[in-house]
């Protein structure tokens, strides 16, 4: 069995390029999201200069991530359960968790653009979008976690 993940084997594969598609700049842009999120939280401020990149990183990281979705959904996760690919849980859940940070970073997006959440007051969509950070967070270190383990760890022996 190999002793990689599919989500290790994708960063580590095709280097540089296949690690700043789908690591660096999903978490260049997650992370400002996040430093600007704290930022606005504690100022208060909801307008402004950091204001206008949080909310720029927040509708690039959400267009962005939906096509690494649609990307990796198609090229890995449709043809890896066909062909029974997948190398265990730990595979499915690195793989899974991944692709599951389009949720909140499409909510991200998507409210940032007007289109949820459009009668809520500005505090109301502030603690929103915090909670779209936060989710996104969660699910992004548990793939990583995951993604690291030796796929054989987790395997049922019979």
């Amino acid at each position: 069995m190999n002793t990689m993940t599919h989500y290790m084997e994708l960063l580590a594969t095709n280097q540089p390029w296949n690690l700043i598609i789908f690591m660096a700049i999903p978490v260049i842009l997650a992370e400002t999201i996040a430093v600007s999120e704290l930022a606005i939280l504690f100022s208060r401020k909801l307008d402004g200069g950091l204001r206008k990149l949080n909310r720029i990183a927040g509708i690039l990281a959400g267009l962005y991530f939906v096509g690494i979705f649609i990307y990796l959904f198609f090229n890995a996760v449709i043809p890896l359960t066909v062909s029974g690919g997948w190398r265990g849980p730990a595979d499915v859940i690195a793989v899974g968790f991944y692709l599951s940070g389009v949720v909140p970073l499409l909510g991200i997006a998507l409210l940032e653009l007007g289109v949820i959440a459009k009668s809520r007051d500005e505090v109301d969509k502030l603690k929103l979008h915090a909670i779209f950070v936060g989710t996104f967070l969660i699910v992004a270190h548990i793939a990583m976690i995951f993604g690291m383990l030796n796929p054989a760890l987790l395997e049922m022996k019979m």
